[in-house]
């Protein structure tokens, strides 16, 4: 009997010593070493509030989220902040200058939508952030601004008439997947199919 209730207070010992473990884990992942770690690791995440209150954002195929956009309009200040990261955001405006398109981007969230295989975008706050795309820049593009339900490949003229072509409204219900190389260009934009 005694072995019994040794066992047994053995067990709820370690179940205890588990359990405040698993708590001490959980809030020590609560670290916030910026967007690079953040996004370094490529898992799925819900998104979650920038440190300077504004908007969260996610990332592509609900990758780790990171910070917000920085302040200032230029894609200096962009590239240190999201360069070889994946953001996802809202695009207010497209241009192509001096051979290379640039995008006026803010961060914004993307839920599942509750009836439909597809996404209800949450628009970002705050001012949007001019990035460039870099020249060979891969653009996926899925209905309403693409032809099909499912992403296609277009060129980034194509894309830039087809966004500025629809209402500022308009814009704000899609939602795209940016991902930036090194030097903080967009190597890559997708977007979201919504209904």
């Amino acid at each position: 009997m005694r072995v019994a209730h040794r066992r047994s207070a053995t067990v709820r010992c370690l179940t205890a010593l588990a359990l405040a473990l698993g708590m001490l884990a959980l809030t020590g992942c609560s670290t916030d070493d910026g967007p690079a770690a953040a996004t370094a690791s490529g898992t799925s995440a819900a998104p979650t509030p920038s440190p300077d209150g504004t908007s969260p954002t996610t990332t592509p195929t609900g990758t780790a989220p990171s910070a917000t956009a920085p302040t200032g309009t230029g894609p200096t200040g962009t590239a240190a902040r999201w360069a070889g990261t994946k953001q996802f955001v809202q695009i207010d405006d497209a241009r192509t200058a001096d051979g290379r398109t640039y995008l006026s981007v803010r961060p914004a969230q993307k839920k599942p939508h509750p009836q439909f295989e597809a996404w209800v975008i949450v628009p970002g706050e705050g001012p949007y952030t001019e990035v460039s795309m870099a020249e060979d820049a891969q653009v996926l593009l899925s209905v309403p601004l693409g032809d099909a339900k499912h992403p296609a490949s277009y060129a980034q003229a194509d894309f830039v008439g087809r966004l500025t072509a629809r209402p500022s409204s308009d814009r704000a219900l899609l939602g795209y997947d940016l991902s930036f190389d090194g030097e903080g260009r967009v190597t890559r934009v997708q977007s979201l199919y919504t209904p």
